[in-house]
Parts: structure tokens; C-alpha cells; sequence
């Protein structure tokens, strides 16, 4: 009988409607690929290649010394670390060891790491030297037995050749060659990466396999603080394979690697995707459109996985004409919409369609996809490969049809096994329909007469600037905590650039009454991510408010909405 997939008009012929993950773990990608191409470059970063045979070499090591560590089976690795080889060696070594990596944004600051050692109990991390300190803060301000027992800190320099740093653009190579001095644990031990390289600890016998954890992502919700997300190696594996199917990549594929590899999408189909493929990535550790153009004209690019702020960045260069983007067989991604003028360009000035994607962290990402030969502009896609899609009614729960309006809920082998330690947020995600589980998206959408999904509102209070998820709650939160601030609301605020930015609006306390912007966001600054900064501070003398007291945020939502919106 049909699936739901080869009933539609649009899925991709080539393709079956569903796969079956593979039963080995991650690992087996690259211990695979490191047989059958060993000469072949896994990673191309500043101009200094990493064979798969390299690869695997330099990550049996570190899993020695993660298994002399004490790690075993099941312990939780934490990786802090911008894009760079020692990130992808950590990642697969981790996995070696029979344990689970816990992949952190490094833009983190001190108190956001705190809580993420403690809540993954985790007693090893792997960073480098540019935010070592940040973490020893964090650990050193827990207590004694919350708190990291080893720290394994890298240098960028480890990873480019001693001998030639003539690819390091000159605008990185203050941060990037500088040989920063390594902090202390207050109850453990710093390593040096090139320490822990020399390793000749036992590897330990593989253990783990398709049910067994690989991830422990971290994504925050409307309350409390950020959950982490349970994936198997099944889950990860389903969603690296599936886009290897639906991207066409092979051995040949170079994928420039630009999305930040802690992002599940980056993780799981750029990176791990690439591997299992045995193609190359050209990894950049921030985003730069003249070396972004530079690295697919040198090394004939043939897959990019972006959002539209950078796609929307190169074209405005002014040196655009002289690179050479003819390597392009693919460039797609998600985050937020792809603005059609934007996709108009590409495709009159390069021959390439913008493919959009939808998916989330509790689903190792991509969930709906657009087929590469067929996508719509501003669109989720259709369900990706084993994926049943569906538009529910919020209040009653019964599936609505094609145009109607409803929560988008997804099933497949790719969702996540709840969170960790919460067992209530995850029944409150996980929902039984039709005897299966399915993933509550929180996100409105519909279906059209053609099978692709559109979203249209949230659910939760999300702001997506440029792919980057800002949660309001923890940054009123953080807010309430400045001395000058008697309340606070956090909503979105429309912009050219980001998509979504940050705008808080505040009650300040007649105590402070002159205080400035700036002086609330620089305070915001040296606090959190700079993503998650207010970009935008409005000053009222009063939040609205319900019956019940509660903060009519979407009263405010809805004002900023009106007052942005052309006038006509």
C-alpha cells in the first residue's frame, strides 16, 4: 500500500518514503569511511587537511584518554567549542568511548554553563583556550561534587599548520593564534589537547549502539531553565543518512561547513551527514562572506547548508563577481524564511533554488523538507523521509485537513526520547495518536492542497534572530536581576537583517529613573550571549496586565507588530 510520501505529487521519485536507521553507532561512520578512503580529506580547515584516516586516529586517542578519564558507558561529555577539527575529533572520540556528548553554544557565559555541567552531570569538557576560563568560573562556582573533575582546552593553533598560517584571514588572527594560558578547576585538573593527543590510554571495547544516547543537546522552553533533549544514535543516525538521500551526497560531496556544529542542524547534517557520506568539510569557525566565497571557489563547494542572513550577506559583496560559485549543486536551510527577492537572485544569477527546511532539536533536526527539484519559497517542505506529519486542532485534537490552521505535530524515527530528568515537560511534548508517538511542535501551521507545510504563528514565545533561538522568559529573568528594572517583558521585533531581534520593554524603578539603553543592554551584554541581548529597550510606566496579574505579552507582541507594519 502507498505511503503518505508516494502519494504526493512532489516527493522525489529517486526516493523511498522511509529508511531504517542503521543499527551502529556513530562512530561506525567513521571507523567505515577510514577503511574505504583513508587518503581522503574529512576536514579542510585554514588551509590544513585532516584525512579520514587522521581523523580516526587522532579521535581513538582521545577516547583513550577520556576512558583513563574514568568515562564510561552512558557519561556525559560536554564539547564548548566555535567550529574547528578539534570539535568534530571531540564529537567522534566521545563516541568512541561509549558516551554521550553534550554539544554547548560557546557564546555562553559563566552562569548559563553552570547549569548546564550540573544538570547533565558532567565531569569532562572539551573546549578551547578562548573560553576556558568562562567554564572554570562556572565550575569552580558549584559545588565540589557538581562540578568538572577534568578540562581539556585546545588551542585553534593545534589544528593549522605550525609552519604556514598564511590562510588565517587577518581579521581572526588575534583570537585565533593566540596562545591563551590555561585556568584552574578548583576540584580538578586541566589538560592540554596536545597532552591528551599523546594519549596511549586502553580504548575501551565498543558498547554502544542504535538505542544507545549520543546527545544530550540542551534547548530552552517558555519556562524554567533550558532541558536537555535525549537522542540516540538511532535518532541522529536516521536524519545523517536521510540527508545524504535527499541531498544527493557522495564521496565526491564538499560541504562548506559554516553552521555552528552545537546547532543540531550543523551536528547531525553537516557533520555527522558528511561523514557517513566520506565527503569533505571545508570548515569556517565564523561566518565571513569574502572567505565564505573565497573556500566554495577554491575547493569547488558543492553542498552549503546556510540560513538566509549569510546567503543574503554574500550576494550584497562587492567582490560577488569574482567568485566562483558554479561548484553549487546545493544551498539550502532553515531557520527562518528565505526572503523571495533573495531566492529570485539566486537562482537568475547562479541557476540554484534556495531548499528550505524545517525541523527541531527534540527531532534531531529536519523533520519537513522541500524536495531539492521542486521547493516553495517561504515554506516548510513536505514530510521528510519515514516522517507522518500532521496538523492538529490545539483545543480538541483531531487532525485537520489541507489549508486549516493547526498545530504541527510529527512523528518518526528521528524524535527524541523526552527530556532528561523531566519527565513531566516530556509527556507534555510527547502525545499518542493513532497508537504512535508524535512530536508537539508548538509551532502553527498548515497544509496545502500539495502536501508542503507552512507555518504561520507560534505557540511558544520563540524569537528566531537569524536561526538563534531566544527564549523571553530567561531574559526577563535576567532582567528582574538588574537593580534599576522593576519589570519587564521581552518580545520580538522586526528586523531587515536578523529576521527577529530582541526588544525588551521595561518598567524602571523611580530610583533609577535616568537611566540610558545602553547602559540596561551593555549590562545585558556582560551576562549572556550576545544573541540574546536586547537590541531594542522601550521605556513604559506600566506592563498591561490580565485579571490574574499575568503580563499581557502578546498585547505588546501585537502593538510592535502594528506599529512596524507598512502603512497602505
Amino acid at each position: 500500500m502507498p505511503t503518505h510520501q508516494q502519494s504526493l505529487k512532489t516527493w522525489p521519485r529517486r526516493l523511498p518514503a522511509s529508511i531504517e536507521p542503521p543499527a551502529t553507532s556513530l562512530w561506525d561512520s567513521l571507523a567505515v569511511n577510514a577503511r574505504r578512503y583513508p587518503d581522503r580529506a574529512a576536514m579542510i580547515f585554514l588551509g590544513s587537511s585532516t584525512t579520514y584516516r587522521e581523523l580516526q586516529d587522532a579521535s581513538e586517542r582521545l577516547a583513550g584518554q577520556l576512558h583513563a578519564f574514568g568515562i564510561k558507558r552512558g557519561d556525559r561529555v560536554m564539547v564548548v567549542m566555535q567550529n574547528c577539527p578539534q570539535l568534530v575529533i571531540a564529537h567522534l572520540a566521545i563516541a568512541r568511548a561509549n558516551a554521550v556528548v553534550v554539544p554547548v553554544n560557546p557564546m555562553n557565559r559563566a552562569e548559563e554553563l553552570r547549569h548546564y555541567i550540573s544538570d547533565a552531570e558532567a565531569k569532562v569538557c572539551i573546549t578551547t583556550a578562548d573560553l576556558a576560563h568562562e567554564l572554570a568560573i562556572a565550575s569552580n562556582g558549584l559545588e565540589p561534587r557538581n562540578g568538572l573533575t577534568h578540562l581539556v582546552v585546545s588551542h585553534f593553533t593545534d589544528a593549522i599548520d605550525a609552519n604556514d598560517r598564511s590562510n588565517v584571514p587577518p581579521q581572526w588572527r588575534g583570537w585565533l593564534l593566540t596562545e591563551h594560558e590555561l585556568p584552574e578547576l578548583a576540584e580538578g585538573s586541566v589538560h592540554h589537547w596536545r597532552d591528551a593527543m599523546e594519549s596511549a590510554g586502553k580504548l575501551p571495547d565498543p558498547e554502544v549502539a542504535r538505542d544507545d544516547l549520543a546527545l544530550l543537546p540542551y534547548t530552552s522552553g517558555t519556562t524554567g531553565l533550558p532541558k536537555g533533549c535525549m537522542l540516540t544514535h538511532g535518532n541522529v543516525m536516521h536524519n545523517a543518512v536521510g540527508s545524504t538521500f535527499w541531498l544527493g551526497m557522495t564521496p565526491e560531496t564538499v560541504s562548506l561547513t559554516v553552521l555552528p556544529l552545537f546547532h543540531i542542524t550543523g551536528l547531525v547534517c553537516v557533520m555527522h551527514a558528511s561523514i557517513y557520506a566520506g565527503g569533505t568539510m571545508v570548515i569556517m569557525p565564523r561566518w565571513d562572506r569574502e572567505l565564505a566565497g573565497q573556500l566554495i571557489s577554491r575547493y569547488r563547494v558543492s553542498h552549503w547548508t546556510s540560513i538566509p542572513t549569510m546567503i543574503i550577506d554574500l550576494l550584497a559583496s562587492p567582490n560577488l563577481d569574482g567568485f566562483d560559485l558554479s561548484s553549487l549543486a546545493y544551498i539550502g536551510g532553515g531557520g527562518a524564511a528565505m526572503p523571495q527577492a533573495v531566492a529570485e537572485t539566486l537562482l537568475a544569477r547562479f541557476g540554484l533554488r534556495f531548499v528550505e527546511g524545517y525541523g527541531m532539536t527534540e527531532s534531531a533536526a529536519v523533520t519537513l523538507f522541500n524536495p531539492c527539484d521542486d521547493p516553495k519559497l517561504q515554506c516548510l517542505g513536505i514530510p521528510f523521509l519515514s516522517v507522518d506529519a500532521r496538523i492538529m486542532d490545539i483545543e480538541g485534537g483531531a487532525e485537520l485537513s489541507d489549508g486549516e490552521q493547526g498545530e504541527i505535530v510529527v512523528h518518526g524515527p528521528q524524535v527524541f526520547q523526552g527530556y532528561w530528568k523531566r519527565t513531566d515537560a516530556s509527556r507534555e511534548t510527547l502525545v499518542t495518536i493513532d497508537g504512535k508517538t508524535f512530536l508537539r511542535t508548538g509551532d502553527i501551521g498548515y497544509r496545502d492542497p500539495d502536501g508542503y507545510f507552512f507555518i504561520t504563528d507560534r505557540l511558544k514565545r520563540m524569537i528566531n534572530a537569524s536561526g538563534y533561538k531566544v527564549w523571553p522568559a530567561e531574559i526577563e529573568a535576567l532582567l528582574f536581576r538588574h537593580p534599576a528594572i522593576q519589570e519587564a517583558c521581552i518580545i520580538s521585533s522586526k528586523d531587515s537583517y536578523r529576521g527577529e531581534t530582541v526588544k525588551a520593554v521595561v518598567v524602571v524603578k523611580q530610583s533609577h529613573a535616568g537611566i540610558k539603553e545602553n547602559e540596561i543592554i551593555d549590562w545585558c551584554r556582560a551576562q549572556v550571549s550576545s544573541y540574546k541581548v536586547p537590541r531594542v529597550v522601550k521605556f513604559v510606566d506600566a506592563l498591561p496586565k490580565s485579571a490574574s496579574g499575568k503580563v499581557m505579552w502578546r498585547a505588546l507582541q501585537e502593538l510592535e507588530s502594528q506599529e512596524v507594519a507598512p502603512a497602505g
